[in-house]
């Protein structure tokens, strides 16, 4: 195997060990060795390392990045080391925009019609320059693989429809041979008869997959059957916001699977927020659940949006406005949690940091226990790696290298954040090196 060469001690793996003690933490360390950007070894140790000659840490490089590229033999000293994370559901194209299209509202609705009014002056540079930013964050933070939604505002005609589209195909081409990006159509919901062609040609011109929020249409039968009649006719797989209301009665859902089974698409589906099953009775929820499951639907919760949007009507006891996380899980639906919203009308926070979401996940679901820590792993790492059809994922011999180290050693104080350095390696390279330090007075 030629190409760059590692060879790393003393490494944590959660995500191999499969099973974790009190607080996240792993019963054992490992060593692990790469040549050209694929994993040729991971052998579990017999305790700690003491270090062998030539083996350096990795705060030794400090953020010299090209300094670290140089580097074979490491010595991570008990640290965590995860496969690199999968964002399944990002807007990069609305990222950083909160200073033109702001929110007074915090409503959903709100946040729609502001951005669909401000991205009329948004120059197609000045969405790919945001769009790379967001991207480049969220590998800082270790995620080497996001599934971005794009917005196609036809209303305003198709010269703006199709600035978003470019302006996202050039920063993709701008990061390649740092990270994988994946697109969304955000299918419009109003005159469909006049949209099939615009939507066919973003399609051919490299979007890879077709979306929408058919629940928000004015006729969400209509949005459905257009959606999945388009991905017939293109091969492209589904991916829909659904749902995201505090509404009961709000269950799109449930068609979405009906047409899931009638077009053979199953496993070829995601449908995101589902908000309004938090909302349901328990039996009603337990049905649309089954639904779900039946027709091989994956799904993906977003919480730091939902906790900002929802219960805006709520007074007192709000609700917390994300979906039914572990019934999901329990139901044996492939459910990840992902970043939604970065710094927009529909979110003023974020970073794409899934420590951060995970963290999240966790509060909203209730879900702080060594085993849950595990669960909750998987839906930043190898869930959404299955919901984006990536076959060769994980760390695991003949697969790709691609991993971020942190500077945590348990899950318990990864998702905490207690010492946020992160090392992300991606597509044989180092890509991104932030080290973490804290200094008090001595007195």
């Amino acid at each position: 195997m030629e190409g760059k060469r590692l060879h790393i001690i003393n490494a944590a793996l959660p995500s191999v060990e499969g099973e974790s003690s009190q607080c996240g933490q792993t019963a054992g360390l490992y060593e692990l060795t790469a040549a050209g950007g694929v994993w040729q070894s991971i052998e579990r140790q017999n305790g700690i390392n003491p270090g062998q000659p030539g083996f350096i840490c990795l705060e030794s490089y400090g953020t010299n990045v090209s300094e670290l590229n140089e580097a074979v033999c490491l010595d991570l000293q008990g640290k965590l080391l995860l496969p690199g994370l999968v964002d399944v559901h990002m807007h990069l194209d609305k990222a950083f925009s909160l200073e033109s299209a702001g929110n007074k509202s915090g409503t959903l609705l709100e946040a729609i019609h502001n951005y669909s009014h401000a991205v009329q002056g948004f120059t197609k540079e000045a969405i790919k320059s945001r769009m790379i930013k967001a991207a480049l964050m969220a590998l800082s933070y270790g995620t080497t693989t996001v599934r971005s939604h794009l917005d196609f505002h036809l209303a305003g005609g198709k010269e703006l429809a199709f600035r978003t589209i470019e302006a996202a195909l050039e920063a993709r081409e701008a990061l390649h041979g740092k990270m994988k990006i994946e697109y969304v159509l955000m299918t419009p919901y109003r005159e469909l008869d006049l949209i099939q062609d615009a939507v066919r040609e973003a399609l051919d011109m490299g979007i890879d997959l077709i979306g929408g929020a058919p629940h928000l249409a004015p006729d969400p039968q209509a949005s459905i059957d257009f959606i999945y009649k388009m991905a017939e006719r293109t091969g492209k797989p589904v991916d829909l916001h659904a749902d995201e209301s505090d509404d009961p009665a709000a269950r799109t859902v449930v068609e979405i699977a009906r047409m899931t089974k009638q077009y053979g698409m199953q496993g070829r589906v995601t449908v995101d927020h589902l908000c309004s099953l938090s909302a349901m009775t328990e039996p009603d929820a337990e049905a649309v659940i089954q639904e779900m499951a039946d027709a091989g639907i994956y799904a993906v919760t977003l919480p730091a949006v939902n906790l900002y949007l929802q219960g805006r009507g709520d007074k007192g006891l709000v609700r917390r406005g994300t979906t039914r996380i572990r019934e999901l899980l329990d139901a044996g639906i492939g459910l990840a949690a992902a970043s939604d919203n970065i710094q927009d009308p529909f979110h003023p926070y974020g970073r794409g940091d899934l420590a951060q979401i995970a963290a999240m996940t966790s509060y909203t679901s209730h879900m702080g226990g060594a085993a849950d820590m595990q669960r909750i792993l998987s839906m930043i790492t190898t869930i959404p790696a299955t919901i984006m059809g990536l076959k060769t994922y994980g760390i695991a011999p003949g697969n790709p290298c691609e991993m971020v180290i942190t500077g945590e050693d348990t899950l318990q104080q990864f998702y905490s954040g207690t010492a946020p350095s992160r090392w992300v390696y991606s597509q044989e390279q180092w890509q991104a090196v932030t080290v973490h330090s804290r200094s008090y007075i001595d007195r």
